[in-house]
């Protein structure tokens, strides 16, 4: 990497749908988190280049119920805004379907580490992909994605706009509709994002839909509910004319903010694929800088109009943050951050306390093949190179339990490689789960003993599983499994490989549990 240049992405592995705001020299930065617990992850930088997590949006389970959300469902893309005093995420939580039930709600906090507010939910507000903006004038907006109820075209959407009572954060006043896909024959119009410059009210939107045609596209007008003027350079953003096995492909859903110095930088989303259009690590965060032009539009500011593996850095002075945690040793009262549940946990499955120094989950009839809370707890698999480690003790009781270590894209689609009793003996499996169908691909017995190291090495295109009987043993149990199954592409899905460790006693009682001594993540 050159001296003055920095490496995207900014956020390796699943943090799509990157919202930004600036408070003086201070930078936060939210994503998306669909299923995941705790939701929406909050960010801090002083150089734009190097984040450091501070907290969650959704960090209570008593907060938001996940309704048993799929995968793909729950906490879509938020805005992170700042006005006098307060911070503010906006989120859709969608339910019941990708396009069915779609709740808009605002959670607001005085420091953006939290606590966060419960959620004040909008009432009449449909859509995905809410945003938030604050006028001059005290005025309160809020502007979101709407299903055209023409259906002109497969993705005729459209973006319209409600004031708000800056009180109850309700709807007040009629709703415009201030772009309308059909008016530029656009697809899947979401992510609005407002802005107000020299005058001048700029909408900044998602089109194209989320793979190969994403892009970013703008609108401006004087008013902020009048007609909006298209911008004639559209797509300000977009790689739907590079191949898919671009090195950085699917970029599209930005956020801007200007810096202290003047500057202007823009957070979007992106994937980086594999052979076969696939990606494992989901959709993650990249950043470019961006320059209004003579015009009054906003252009990328590189020598390619792309977003770039190196950009240059920022001029804002370097601010460097200890790096997140290889390994987790489960020392301290709670999880560190990166570490996620699927969907809150409504009764804990998982115990810091009852043996200190180690992660006890406890054997539950949930299972990783079902909508639900499953035992496991996971982090994201952040580099396409990795290696993910853990040191177990478990003892079954009945041949239903199980305890391991797992590789999840959804309920559908999961690796998991679990110590369990046949027999009254122990052996060590490896569990393919596709289309929700759970079938054991390789099994080896095991010898009698409390510990066991497992350990998963992740590569472009596969992963090898691997188990020992002292910490510096490894023995492969398989190799080169095919990593496609857990890519995005697969299940047509939003999210991003999660790795971790599960327990489960099979839709059977149980009171036994597994300890994980430590989980070590180490990825290039």
């Amino acid at each position: 990497m050159l001296k003055n240049t920095f490496s995207n992405p900014l956020l390796p592995g699943f943090y799509p749908d990157p919202s930004i705001c600036r408070v003086e020299d201070d930078y936060y930065m939210v994503t998306s988190s669909f299923v995941y617990y705790p939701g929406l992850p909050i960010f801090h930088s002083k150089d734009l280049i190097h984040w450091e997590q501070i907290g969650h949006g959704i960090h209570r389970p008593e907060q938001l119920d996940y309704k048993n959300c799929e995968t793909s469902e729950g906490l879509w893309a938020p805005t992170i805004r700042y006005h006098d005093g307060t911070f503010y995420i906006i989120n859709t939580l969608v339910t019941e379907g990708r396009e069915a039930r779609r709740d808009n709600y605002v959670i607001t906090a005085t420091n953006p580490a939290g606590p966060w507010s419960d959620p004040i939910f909008i009432e009449g507000a449909d859509g995905i992909d809410s945003s938030l903006f604050f006028d001059e004038d005290g005025s309160v907006w809020y502007s979101g994605n709407f299903i055209s109820e023409e259906k002109l075209y497969e993705g005729h959407h459209g973006i319209y706009l409600n004031e708000l009572d800056p009180e109850t954060l309700q709807f007040k006043g009629e709703r415009y509709i201030i772009w309308d896909g059909k008016k530029t024959y656009s697809h899947w119009i979401e992510a609005p994002h407002i802005y107000k410059k020299d005058g001048w009210y700029y909408l900044m939107v998602a089109e194209g839909g989320t793979f190969v045609n994403h892009s970013v596209q703008m609108a401006r007008c004087r008013t902020i509910n009048g007609e909006y003027e298209i911008c004639p350079r559209n797509p300000i953003v977009s790689h739907r004319h590079m191949p898919i096995l671009n090195p950085i492909s699917v970029t599209g859903h930005a956020d801007i903010t200007d810096t202290q110095n003047g500057e202007w930088w823009m957070v979007l989303l992106a994937v980086r694929p594999y052979e076969g259009e696939h990606y494992n690590l989901g959709r993650e965060t990249f950043m470019i800088p961006v320059v209004w032009a003579e015009d009054g539009w906003l252009m990328v500011d590189n020598e390619n109009g792309l977003v770039n593996e190196q950009e240059r850095k920022p001029a804002l002075p370097e601010k460097i943050y200890p790096p997140m945690p290889q390994c987790e040793h489960f020392e301290e009262e709670n999880l560190q951050m990166q570490w996620n549940t699927i969907h809150p946990p409504k009764e804990l499955f998982y115990s810091l306390k009852d043996r200190p120094g180690y992660l006890r989950l406890f054997h539950r009839p949930q299972t990783l093949e079902e909508i639900c809370t499953p035992s496991f707890v996971g982090r994201r698999q952040r580099h396409k190179n990795f290696m993910a480690r853990t040191a177990m003790e478990f003892t079954p009781v009945t041949e239903a339990e199980e305890a391991g270590i797992a590789l999840v894209q959804d309920d559908r689609f999961h690796y998991a490689m679990t110590v369990g009793m046949e027999q009254g003996k122990r052996w060590l499996r490896l569990w393919k789960t596709e289309h929700a169908v759970r079938q054991c691909i390789k099994s080896v017995e095991i010898q009698e003993a409390d510990r066991i190291y497992l350990s998963v090495q992740g590569h472009t295109t596969g992963y090898s599983f691997y188990y020992g009987h002292r910490e510096q043993e490894l023995l492969l149990l398989e190799e080169h499994v095919d990593a496609s199954l857990l890519s995005s592409v697969v299940n047509n899905g939003f999210t991003g490989t999660y790795i971790g460790m599960y327990a489960t006693s099979n839709h059977t009682e149980s009171s036994n549990h597994a300890d994980f001594d430590w989980f070590d993540y180490q990825g290039e």
